[in-house]
């Protein structure tokens, strides 16, 4: 079965309220849709929203790329080789790992629908389902105990509070966090490089006893071997994050002694599911669990992920909330949310339902 035509558009997705990191406020973000229409009607859906901070892509260079020349290319080409349509694509387009997830996600979405099952299947589902945990910006302290309070009314019980600005009030928020809502949830932290390593000593002292899950990319890429300094009881909490784009960084980090006992593996980073599961085997021979996060995303790429994620059997946390922060999507479908947990549907491909006119 043969590729029809390739088709991208931008979209501008407003979030329903702006927040804070580390590095930057945010309040609105840019999609990049691919649409792959084989020959008997099949179409398939991708999506991309890279983070210029960290891997040096921007929305206007990913979209050029689906828009281009070269990617016509592939019209023509038979959707039952999607793995080598897929290698082939990265070739030519290194290190963009925006442009490569949008191929990517688009090609396994039409090929699970030409199988007729869902992408999971054909990987082999691992997981049926896992709690995602919801964010929380770096925001006062009255917020940050009001915005939880809404979550917990919404059913969630996993919360990734973002830090890095000032350690000490962080200290006072997890601190506070837990004092009020108890053991109701689990707090997860993410300092997005914010923190030296004197005051990630000071944060993991100060909260020990708030039992917190895991901390993601404390310190600023480059500066992993600092992270040896701690035991290794303490960097088995410890998530790489920014620092991890590819397999290749995969196999770096992988080497003893580790300085992370978890990976964040995002579609968005490493350019899809097939490099994803790449980075996942990686992971698996190594001991290290796996933590499947995303940017603010469209259904499309948040669940392509949570695909991934459910056919590895180290997998063992989740964060895709980015799609629930938009105030607009291009399709409904993918998942369902039960409980603060995701779970897939049974539709072939992504179990995606494309929005009128939204594409």
């Amino acid at each position: 079965m043969k590729i029809r035509s390739i088709e991208a558009s931008l979209k501008y997705l407003p979030l329903t309220k702006p927040y804070t990191i580390a590095r930057h406020t945010v309040s609105a973000v840019e999609n990049i849709f691919l649409k792959i229409t084989l020959e008997n009607g099949i179409v398939g859906l991708g999506a991309a929203c890279p983070a210029e901070e960290v891997v040096g892509e921007t929305y206007a260079q990913t979209f050029q790329h689906c828009s281009s020349e070269l990617a016509q290319t592939f019209i023509g080409r038979d959707i039952r080789h999607f793995r080598q349509l897929i290698d082939e694509w990265n070739q030519l387009f290194p290190n963009l790992p925006g442009t490569q997830a949008a191929f990517d996600i688009a090609l396994h979405d039409a090929f699970g629908q030409f199988l007729g099952v869902p992408v999971v299947a054909f990987l082999g589902q691992k997981h049926q389902t896992l709690p995602t945990s919801v964010t929380i910006g770096i925001m006062p302290v009255a917020e940050t105990l009001y915005e939880a309070e809404q979550y917990k009314q919404l059913g969630f019980k996993v919360l990734k509070v973002k830090t890095g600005i000032d350690p000490e009030e962080d200290i006072v928020r997890i601190l506070q966090l837990r004092e009020r809502y108890g053991r109701h949830f689990t707090i997860r932290v993410d300092a997005n490089q914010g923190y030296t390593m004197t005051d990630l000593q000071r944060f993991l002292k100060a909260t020990e006893k708030a039992d917190i899950e895991l901390v993601e990319q404390p310190l600023p890429v480059g500066m992993e071997s600092e992270l040896l300094q701690l035991d290794a009881g303490t960097r088995k909490i410890l998530a790489a994050d920014e620092c991890l784009k590819s397999p290749a960084f995969a196999l770096k980090l992988a080497q003893e002694p580790q300085p992370f006992g978890i990976f964040n593996i995002k579609l968005m980073k490493c350019g899809g599911i097939a490099q994803a599961l790449e980075i996942a085997g990686i992971a698996k021979n190594a001991g290290i669990e796996l933590f499947w996060g995303c940017n603010d995303e469209s259904i499309i790429s948040i669940t392509a992920a949570l695909h991934a994620a459910y056919a590895c059997p180290n997998t063992r946390y989740i964060d895709l909330d980015g799609s629930f922060d938009l105030a607009e999507d291009v399709v409904t479908g993918g998942f369902q949310l039960r409980d603060g947990c995701l779970e897939l549907t049974a539709k072939p491909g992504l179990g995606l339902n494309p929005i009128n006119d939204a594409l």
